[in-house]
């Protein structure tokens, strides 16, 4: 049940807000497992003129956070996520130019007792189903 935030500038287009939120979900479910029914995306667009690197106005630009239950995936996974994900922003939001060298993916692991959706943490998920919590390299 990730969350994905993306903030991004300069803005782009709501159906270029679709098709990033589409494109992310399936990255999400294919290398870290996740479940697309449960993983949400959140796009912000920030001004040009808000968004300084080096105290320098920076676009194209990107930072991608993702929120995901500690230890449900390996380090290869999470390295192989941030560089997809990177490769889809670049090809998405850079319209022929690169993104700025300054533009991030950050994967945020979150202990399974401090968050979850529907009202319910995944720590007491996973005790509901009677099984163990999910571990790195177990199906998510």
């Amino acid at each position: 049940m990730p969350v994905l935030t993306l903030k991004l500038s300069p803005p782009a287009s709501a159906e270029v807000h679709a098709r990033l939120a589409e494109a992310l979900t399936a990255i999400t479910a294919s290398l870290l497992g996740k479940r697309p029914e449960v993983t949400a995306v959140v796009i912000d667009a920030v001004p040009a003129d808000r968004w300084y690197i080096h105290s320098q106005a920076a676009a194209p630009t990107a930072l991608l956070e993702i929120s995901i239950t500690a230890g449900t995936n390996t380090p290869a996974e999470k390295e192989t996520f941030i560089r997809t994900a990177f490769d889809e922003l670049q090809l998405q939001l850079g319209g022929g130019v690169p993104l700025a060298e300054a533009s991030y993916v950050v994967v945020r692991e979150l202990p399974a007792s401090d968050w979850g959706y529907g009202g319910r943490t995944q720590r007491a998920r996973k005790l509901a189903t009677g099984g163990p919590m999910v571990m790195a390299s177990q199906p998510k």
